[in-house]
């Protein structure tokens, strides 16, 4: 993912945290705010809990994959942080993409055409 896209100041985290819509899925939450630039930003979010530095790791490399693949697909204009929960420790890339191809399916973030 291009830096350009990635969220990195904690004030935009925070600004997330109070002010955003947020979706709930087993797997992760995700946080999504209207950021007024013509693309979106994403951040990703592992804890400590969720296990050694590989696992976090791991997990977020398959997130920020899926998010990668999706970003043509979806409507432009937001700041979306995804929180991993543990339950998505190990779990295979393509669970991993669905759970967040669903999470931004509530938030009605993808385009009528894809």
């Amino acid at each position: 993912m291009r830096k350009q896209l990635r969220l990195r100041r904690a004030k935009d985290f925070a600004r997330l945290r109070q002010q955003g819509q947020t979706i709930r899925h087993p797997l992760m939450i995700l946080s999504l705010l209207p950021n007024d630039l013509p693309y979106n930003r994403y951040g990703i979010i592992t804890s400590k809990r969720l296990g050694n530095a590989v696992k976090r790791n791991r997990t977020r490399r398959l997130i920020r994959e899926a998010v990668r693949l999706l970003h043509d697909g979806l409507k432009q204009g937001y700041d979306v942080v995804i929180i991993t929960r543990h339950e998505s420790v190990g779990k295979p890339y393509k669970v991993i993409q669905e759970a967040v191809y669903q999470l931004f399916l509530r938030v009605n973030l993808v385009k009528e055409n894809k």
